[in-house]
């Protein structure tokens, strides 16, 4: 069996290999179904059957793992992700596909909650946020080159499922060779608070939750929807394949230096700052779509200012409510992502359809406004202990 050491690469890679799923599958699909014209709403709907099994799977995590161990679950995990990828280009049916999105998402909360329970309670104390920095930046990394493999579209349309199923299974694979562990019972985050706990929560720190929203709202809608959008203002599915990975690649830049600058001034200050930002460069998208150059910087930009808005969002709501409320606030953020990534590309979808003629990106700029207006108006709490 493999050293400690090796085991924490591996389980890295693992990581990199969720995100990539998650990146090639979203825009893959939308341009797939857009070429088979299937309708913007419909597509949209389709889109967040990835988000429905990341939800639907969430409240089933931890007694498993406490129970089995670690491995087990990564295993299971990876294995419903690869196969649903090797299965996809078997049979051409909306339904059919929906339920392997599902199975994909199902698949990928099982190494995302594996991965980051095991990495997280194994790590030193000095070395855990450095640790968990790695984790982030190999999800976004695997997020970035995801959208790359609609190019290969062109070649055949089975074979970017076939190459993301091969890759998987080899990182997959590398599981065989490290031992199972079983988690100390103190450190898994259990989804047993009582519903007073979950109620006081959402009253201290509902506005902290915002963010974790306009995130998921983001990242699934620029990912299954705008491809759509862009295919029907005449760009190319390669041009498309470039602009898109733009988005994570400018918010692996600013993680951390945006985290270190909201440890100095505020987290409300600097959300506020980033998505005033944020939404300038979306409409800056928006009034110059048809240009290359512009949406790759509005994307590149854009992801450097509210690419973090999942990592502040939790870092405010830590800052918002007492430790023993935690358990519960973390939970809220992760649901509060997946609602958001569930509900942009259905709303973006039908905007489509009803909106034909006016810009995809004012979906994004309304929905940030809101976020921007409620933190905005939303007095400052001080953290109760």
């Amino acid at each position: 069996m493999v050293s400690v050491k090796t085991r924490f690469w591996i389980l890295i890679a693992l990581v990199f290999i969720s995100g990539f799923s998650q990146g090639m599958i979203l825009p893959l699909m939308g341009i797939i179904l857009e070429q088979e014209n299937v309708s913007s709403s419909i597509n949209g709907l389709h889109a967040t059957g990835l988000y429905v099994g990341v939800l639907i799977a969430s409240p089933f995590m931890e007694k498993p793992i406490r129970k089995y161990g670690f491995k087990p679950l990564i295993m299971l995990g990876g294995l419903l992700v690869f196969a649903s990828l090797a299965i996809f280009p078997l049979w051409q049916s909306l339904w059919f596909w929906f339920v392997l999105r599902v199975t994909i998402g199902i698949g990928d909360n099982m190494l995302h909650f594996g991965t980051q329970t095991w990495i997280t309670t194994t790590s030193a104390k000095e070395t855990r946020g450095r640790n968990i920095s790695f984790y982030g930046l190999s999800f976004g990394l695997g997020f970035t080159v995801g959208p790359l493999m609609t190019r290969l579209l062109e070649v055949n349309q089975a074979l970017p499922f076939l190459v993301s199923a091969a890759l998987s299974f080899v990182v997959w694979s590398l599981m065989f060779v490290v031992r199972n562990t079983y988690p100390k019972t103190d450190n898994v985050t259990t989804a047993t608070g009582s519903v007073k706990r979950f109620i006081q929560a959402a009253q201290i720190a509902w506005v902290a939750f915002l963010p974790a929203f306009g995130y998921g709202f983001l990242e699934a809608t620029l990912h299954g929807i705008f491809p759509v959008y862009g295919l029907r203002i005449g760009h190319e599915v390669n041009m498309l394949s470039l602009i898109i990975p733009c988005f994570a690649a400018g918010s692996i830049v600013t993680q951390i230096p945006l985290g270190i600058f909201s440890d100095k001034v505020g987290r409300r200050k600097v959300l506020l700052t980033v998505i005033a930002s944020g939404s300038i460069c979306f409409l800056l998208a928006a009034l110059f779509e048809t240009s290359i150059i512009a949406l790759f910087l509005s994307f590149a930009i854009s992801g450097m200012l509210i690419g973090s808005l999942y990592s502040l969002s939790i870092t405010f709501m830590t800052d918002l409510l007492p430790s023993s409320l935690l358990p519960a606030g973390n939970l809220m953020t992760g649901i509060s992502f997946s609602i958001g990534s569930i509900s942009g590309p259905f709303l973006s979808g039908l905007f489509l359809d009803v909106f034909p003629s006016i810009s995809f990106f004012y979906v994004i700029i309304f929905m940030l406004a809101v976020l921007f207006f409620a933190i905005y108006f939303k007095r400052e709490t001080e953290v109760a202990t």
